[in-house]
């Protein structure tokens, strides 16, 4: 008996994948078309083919913003990662505290990221923040508008404070997917709480931390608005991270050639470093499952 499967159903995706078109793949191939082309105004362009791709690539400005870029990532993997995992280790899992630390672990995460910035432009000035003028009372010499020591902590302690409850929230959901039996058998084998963490929780959080990991590399390698309205790329160009940059160069300057090519580079970036770590993390994870 002949049975026809019925494929209409695929009408109904048919709208997202319309406004997907609008939002993602339209603006995209706009981006590409800028990229291989020069305009001189009157909306007339003239073919450069990958010329501003060989600029992008040779200019040191944006190599020096590359590698501010992945020094910023870097740290804030290094920061958010272990303090997230101690801080869902030591949350209470069940009980009337169990929900005050989520919802407080949350607020963080509730609040936009320009808000973000200003909170912690005004904490952080000498003259009517709270954290500046307290520091500046004991005798430190602290003003993240003129030193770049002092900018680099700022944004650093404020990416920390924003985004440390979304790594704390995924381990925490991961710990709490572990079976009573795990810890009641480590107890009769008189396991340490390192061994306890080594050998069972850590393994079980591997999925949910691969997660936190990749959202956070992302999310950290195009950070834009919190750094530019508190330090705006400064002082001189300390902070300026590739997003700073790239709107410069697109809205200050109005290069839309070069900023075209240097986006898509700067999309390229983020998605070979995300599958390739995406890639080794699973790889690790199969490799110690069956073990």
């Amino acid at each position: 008996m002949d049975k026809r499967v019925n494929q209409k159903a695929w009408l109904l995706v048919l709208p997202v994948l319309v406004l997907v078109a609008f939002s993602a793949v339209i603006p995209l191939m706009t981006v590409v078309n800028y990229s291989v082309q020069d305009s001189f105004g009157n909306n007339q362009f003239f073919w450069v083919g990958l010329e501003w791709f060989k600029e992008t690539l040779a200019s040191e400005r944006i190599r020096d913003a590359l590698g501010r870029q992945f020094m910023f990532t870097l740290i804030i993997l290094a920061i958010e990662v272990p303090l997230g995992i101690l801080v869902a280790l030591n949350m209470p899992k069940k009980g009337f505290w169990a929900s005050v630390c989520l919802v407080l672990m949350a607020l963080p995460l509730l609040i936009p990221w320009n808000v973000v910035g200003t909170i912690w432009q005004i904490f952080g000035r000498v003259d009517i923040g709270l954290l500046g003028y307290t520091l500046d009372a004991l005798g430190f010499d602290y003003n993240y508008t003129q030193d770049a020591l002092d900018a680099w902590i700022t944004i650093i302690v404020m990416d920390v404070w924003h985004w440390t409850s979304l790594v704390a929230l995924l381990a925490y959901a991961g710990l709490q997917s572990i079976p009573e039996a795990y810890y009641q058998a480590a107890k009769i084998d008189q396991a340490s709480r390192w061994k306890v963490f080594r050998f069972i929780e850590l393994p079980k959080m591997s999925g949910v931390l691969t997660i936190a990991i990749l959202l956070r590399f992302m999310d950290s390698f195009k950070i834009y608005t919190e750094p530019f309205v508190v330090t705006g790329g400064g002082p001189g160009n300390s902070t300026t991270l590739l997003s700073i940059d790239l709107v410069k160069m697109a809205l200050g300057q109005f290069d839309l050639g070069p900023a075209a090519a240097f986006s898509i580079i700067y999309f390229l970036i983020i998605l070979l470093v995300s599958w390739v770590f995406f890639t080794v993390m699973t790889n690790l994870d199969k490799e110690e499952g069956p073990k």
